[in-house]
C-alpha cells in the first residue's frame, strides 16, 4: 500500500477531530492534567510524533524536567501527586486494553479526586489521544516539527 501523507488526508477529517478538541478547552479540567494524559498515551503508544508534541506543551505551560523525563516511569517517582496518580493508573488502563472492565476500586478512587461528568470526560480525552495516536502512526507523520502555538 502507498503510505498516506497528510496531504491525501480526506478533506474535514481533522476538522472533525478538532471539533472534538475544542470541546476540552471548555472542561473544567486542568489543562497541564489533559497534557500528562496525553504525553502516557503518546508514549505507551510509541507515537513519537505526539510524545514531541505533548513534551513541548507540557514545557510551554510550565511543567519541569524532571517531571516531563519521568512521566514514563511516574510509578517509581515521588514527582506526581496522589491526584496525577490515579489519573495516570486510569490512562494506563485505557490504553492497554485486556479483557477486563475498569475495577470499582480504581473507579472509587477517581472518585475522589473528579465528580461523575470530569470521569466521563477524562475517559474521552483518554479516547481521543489515543485515536491520534494511532492516526499519527498510521500516516507518519515526521518528529520534531510540531510548534506550540503561542496565546
Amino acid at each position: 500500500m502507498v503510505r498516506i501523507t497528510e496531504k491525501d488526508i480526506p478533506k474535514g477529517f481533522y476538522e472533525k477531530l478538532m471539533a472534538v478538541e475544542n470541546y476540552f478547552k471548555e472542561l473544567p479540567l486542568d489543562l497541564k492534567l489533559l497534557e500528562l494524559i496525553r504525553l502516557r498515551v503518546a508514549q505507551l503508544n510509541k507515537c513519537a510524533y505526539c510524545v514531541d508534541m505533548h513534551h513541548k506543551e507540557l514545557k510551554n505551560a510550565g511543567e519541569t524536567e524532571l517531571r516531563l523525563s519521568s512521566v514514563c516511569v511516574w510509578q517509581e517517582t515521588p514527582y506526581f501527586s496522589a491526584k496525577e496518580r490515579i489519573v495516570l493508573r486510569f490512562t494506563e488502563e485505557l490504553t492497554i486494553l485486556d479483557d477486563r472492565s475498569v475495577s470499582q476500586e480504581l473507579l472509587d478512587k477517581l472518585g475522589t479526586f473528579f465528580s461523575k461528568d470530569e470521569i466521563c470526560y477524562l475517559t474521552l480525552v483518554i479516547a481521543q489521544i489515543n485515536t491520534w495516536t494511532r492516526l499519527m502512526r498510521t500516516f507518519s507523520f515526521t518528529p520534531g516539527n510540531y510548534q506550540v502555538q503561542k496565546k
